[in-house]
């Protein structure tokens, strides 16, 4: 059934809930999305999964890269969960309809899990930073103790902030029309909807951007430019191919997520067009979480050593 509006004495809207538009209005394109869309997530969902398994259960991956890893292929599970089943099944029913508090919680949580991202990548860029610049100090500085305390905080410290801009944005008085022209409930299609003076909020957005993407990627590019020139010190070949293999498969995953989600955020409000937004959703909603397994075990000796093992007689032959 379509949510409908209350009118309020203050002439706005109480909205009850939104539709989300999501891509396409054509029944064959949709069945084509859903398709496609119920690979993606399956695949994240094995690809991550074998991941977790494999670095919880190979001698050989029980160091603080593999666990930052397996607590990262974790944490891209939980973030498409929290967008693509209601994605899937407003493809499947073709029922868009969303109320109010589950939009408001999709959005934190979506939230909360992209700003975990960006400290966990922080935090395992760190790791990097210390094992090739710092090699004989790494196995005091990284610690399982400390690792467990940098993955912990990566949890927490994005949680108090994003509940707080998730809970400005839905108190906000909402009117004219309740359709979103999004997938899913993200800032920019919810404040495109609401009433009032929103430039408190988008500048609150802009602000939070600055202190939870941009100061950790930057805070990454810092590291890699002192990794990139301690490998470069390296009189060995062969040292330097293996540190920068050992760094690569990191430096393609951030440069997807944070390429996308800053460039997302970041933007100016009269570039922003709902084509471009639902793309740029998908790189770092979808693309990175699907691609995080590909990139760490193809690119990773020890990864496909642990999955041999695993899978002898599929990758045996290979």
């Amino acid at each position: 059934m379509e949510y409908t509006q209350i009118m309020t004495g203050s002439n706005f809207t109480n909205v009850l809930g939104f539709i989300l538009l999501g891509f396409s209005d054509d029944p064959n394109l949709q069945g084509l999305l859903f398709g496609i869309f119920l690979i993606i997530y399956v695949s994240i969902l094995l690809g991550n999964g074998f991941i977790i398994v494999i670095t919880k259960t190979d001698s050989t991956l029980q160091t603080p890269m593999y666990f930052f890893l397996g607590n990262f292929s974790f944490l891209e599970i939980c973030y498409t969960s929290v967008t693509l089943p209601k994605m899937l099944t407003d493809l499947c029913t073709k029922n868009r309809n969303i109320s109010f508090m589950e939009c408001a919680v999709q959005l934190c949580f979506f939230l909360i899990f992209g700003v975990t991202e960006c400290f966990l990548l922080t935090a395992m860029a760190y790791d990097r930073y210390v094992a090739i610049c710092k090699p004989l100090y790494y196995p005091l500085i990284m610690n399982h103790k400390v690792c467990v305390y940098l993955v912990i905080a990566s949890w927490i410290g994005a949680i108090p902030g994003q509940i707080w801009q998730t809970y400005q944005i839905f108190s906000l008085p909402f009117c004219g029309s309740n359709k979103l022209n999004h997938a899913f409930c993200d800032i920019t299609p919810v404040l495109e909807v609401a009433c009032g003076d929103i430039s408190m909020n988008e500048s609150a957005i802009y602000a939070a951007t600055v202190v939870f993407a941009v100061v950790p990627f930057l805070l990454i590019l810092t590291s890699y430019i002192r990794i990139i020139t301690s490998i470069l010190k390296l009189q060995s070949s062969k040292g330097r191919h293996k540190a920068f293999s050992t760094c690569s498969s990191h430096l393609i995953v951030v440069s997807l997520f944070f390429g996308s989600g800053i460039i997302m955020y970041l933007r100016p409000k009269s570039s922003h067009f709902a084509g471009t937004d639902k793309v740029l959703s998908l790189f770092y909603n979808m693309v990175t979480p699907m691609f995080n397994p590909l990139i760490y075990s193809l690119r990773n000796k020890d990864v496909i050593i642990a999955m041999k093992k695993i899978l002898p007689t599929s990758l045996g032959k290979q």
